[in-house]
């Protein structure tokens, strides 16, 4: 018997939020429900030569989780997605384990965030830009949700503190979704967010490197309980130890 990819989030997700506009404060009537998660994958499991999933898609729509190993793994490396996802205004699910790592946030956060935000920032204005040439627009959302993310950037870069929601911007940046900024102005806020975020990292608060040690003891620490821990899924694990 086998614990399939489906169980293990439905049994050992230890922190689940809503992300995307609903957590932006950019959702509209027809906005979707986004969801991400980080699960616990029971430490027996990696005794094996077949290794638990890194991630999961599913088992809902629109539904996506990370193992918590490479969950850590990604947040050390400053990715936009996975830092933004630590940050959610809106937790669905969390036990004990997943308030421990939401308590590691600042852990996660460096100057790295300079270079993977605005590396990121780059690889989506060229797909905008290559619509542009194309199809004579945009892709209004996507815009939009650029223009969030470099402001939210440069936010985190002048106070060291990541914040998701667009708060007072909501207006204007949803005015850009349903097109009715022009192109050109669009683009010169991003050139504008851009230089604000690279001056920004010339005086941010943030530490030149993430906090790796303290990451590393907290999942050593959950692994280490994990494999000596009685639980109500043990008995799958057992089974799958056979």
């Amino acid at each position: 018997m086998q614990v399939t990819p489906e169980a293990l989030v439905t049994h050992h997700t230890i922190y689940s939020c809503v992300m995307g506009s609903r957590a932006f404060g950019l959702a509209t009537d027809t906005s979707d429900t986004d969801r991400r998660g980080v699960f616990l994958a029971p430490t027996p499991l990696f005794w094996h030569f077949d290794k638990p999933p890194t991630h999961v898609e599913g088992p809902a729509e629109e539904q996506f989780s990370w193992e918590l190993e490479r969950f850590c793994e990604l947040a050390l490396r400053a990715n936009p997605n996975i830092l933004e996802c630590l940050h959610s205004p809106i937790v669905e699910r969390i036990d004990a384990t997943g308030r421990e790592l939401l308590a590691l946030r600042d852990a996660f956060l460096s100057r790295e965030v300079h270079k993977t935000f605005s590396r990121y920032a780059l690889g989506q204005r060229k797909k905008l830009e290559a619509d542009v040439r194309i199809h004579g627009a945009p892709r209004w959302k996507h815009a939009m949700h650029l223009l969030r993310l470099l402001a939210s950037a440069r936010d985190l870069l002048r106070t060291g503190e990541l914040v998701i929601d667009v708060g007072e911007d909501r207006e204007p940046l949803l005015a850009v979704k349903r097109g009715e900024v022009p192109w050109p102005e669009i683009e010169k806020r991003m050139t504008r967010l851009a230089e604000e975020c690279d001056q920004a990292a010339t005086t941010t608060p943030l530490p030149a490197e993430p906090d790796r040690a303290r990451v590393e003891a907290f999942l050593f620490r959950v692994r280490r309980d994990s494999a000596l821990q009685s639980g109500p899924y043990d008995e799958i694990v057992q089974r799958v130890v056979r």
